[in-house]
């Protein structure tokens, strides 16, 4: 059985190598004649999955790709061609999440702007709007939820449409799928319109797809004047990137909001799963085996340990201010999809176990942070 498999995709031979030999491919240059011999397909959101990519591709019996979106992939296609399909919904749910609290923390250190009491909207509230709810559920910022379909379906009673949720909000979070038509489209979801709509100094955090926000409008607005703060983790047009949005960013980065170790892992983990539910075989591997052991593992605080110090604690795993400053100094030298590919590694809070006073223990709980009482 020949595996082919994105060459950023990590712990793809530790899960596969057992069905066969793995062979890495450049996931924004593949061709058809690449994936002529694969009996798998394994794939990252820059891959176009499609007729005409898997046109010669004959043996193929499973596509996966490590991603929650699945906007690149031809899904009925492969349905027609009777080629079993996975995606991994939530892989990187806790990422994403963790890189946004990683934003908010740097803005309030930088901005000297207290979180207690502010409102953030989180538009889309699927795996990664959800996971960020609940680690924010007693940071004392007010959260509101914006999220149609879930309304529709009747699962988000606190749904709020998005125009009043940004007539509200001081801070606005987007985690939708990437939707071109219908009803329910996010393409330019905040465009010309609703950007001139916000409020002064409103900030804006953008770690779902780039087309979700209309970059040239905010380039605009920024340009004519506009006060508003941004963090942009994905651009419209990668690795093409308006480059000229950068200077009139707080901070940016290259589209690595779910970059962590555990997060890529676990959607390498998850398509494993799927393969042998596939192919009628036990699943025996496990994550946990193969992660390295997180250069911080342990954490105690003391009594004076005050509301913040939160952002400390959080930016001793990550902080966001790094991937800034990595692609600010080397997006012109290195390029949008090696800085990528190079991106350096990242860990998740839960790999930090923090011995607290009992005032904090809840707190961090819901961070995510490993959490032990002791009695300063």
């Amino acid at each position: 059985m020949k595996i082919l498999a994105d060459q950023n995709m990590p712990l793809v031979e530790e899960f596969f190598s057992s069905f066969g030999e793995v062979v890495r491919f450049d996931g924004r240059n593949i061709a058809a004649e690449q994936v002529q011999e694969a009996d798998v397909l394994l794939t990252r959101s820059i891959t176009q999955v499609d007729q005409q990519l898997l046109s010669k591709a004959n043996k193929l019996k499973f596509v996966g790709t490590a991603t929650i979106g699945v906007d690149h992939i031809d899904q009925a296609y492969l349905a027609e061609r009777e080629i079993a399909f996975s995606s991994a919904p939530g892989c990187n749910a806790v990422a994403v999440a963790e890189y946004v609290i990683s934003a908010l923390y740097a803005y309030s250190q930088d901005r000297d702007v207290e979180l207690r009491g502010k409102k953030l909207a989180i538009v889309g509230v699927g795996n990664i709007g959800n996971c960020l709810r609940e680690k924010l559920a007693h940071s004392g910022i007010e959260l509101i939820l914006c999220d149609p379909i879930r309304a529709e379906q009747g699962t988000l009673p606190e749904h709020v449409n998005i125009d009043s949720a940004l007539e509200s909000a001081d801070f606005v979070t987007f985690h939708v799928p990437l939707i071109k038509t219908g009803a329910h489209q996010t393409k330019h979801l905040l465009n010309v319109d609703r950007i001139k709509k916000l409020k002064p100094g409103m900030l804006i955090i953008n770690a779902s797809r780039g087309d979700v926000i209309d970059n040239q409008a905010l380039l605009n607005a920024k340009t004519s004047g506009q006060a508003l703060e941004l963090v942009l983790d994905v651009w419209e047009n990668e690795p093409n990137i308006l480059t000229e949005l950068i200077p009139y960013c707080l901070y940016t980065s290259v589209h690595i909001a779910g970059h962590t170790l555990e997060g890529k892992a676990r959607g390498t983990q998850m398509l494993y799963q799927a393969l042998c539910k596939t192919l009628g075989v036990s699943a025996t591997k496990r994550l946990e085996a193969f992660l390295p052991i997180p250069a911080l593992s342990q954490c105690h605080l003391n009594s004076t340990f005050s509301q913040r110090d939160y952002g400390r604690i959080v930016h001793m795993i990550y902080d966001i201010r790094r991937d800034n400053g990595l692609m600010r100094a080397n997006l012109e030298s290195q390029g949008f999809d090696v800085l990528r590919k190079q991106y350096p590694p990242r860990r998740e809070f839960s790999t930090l176990k923090v011995s607290t006073p009992l005032a904090h223990t809840q707190r961090l709980q819901q961070l995510g942070f490993q959490v032990e009482m002791n009695e300063e």
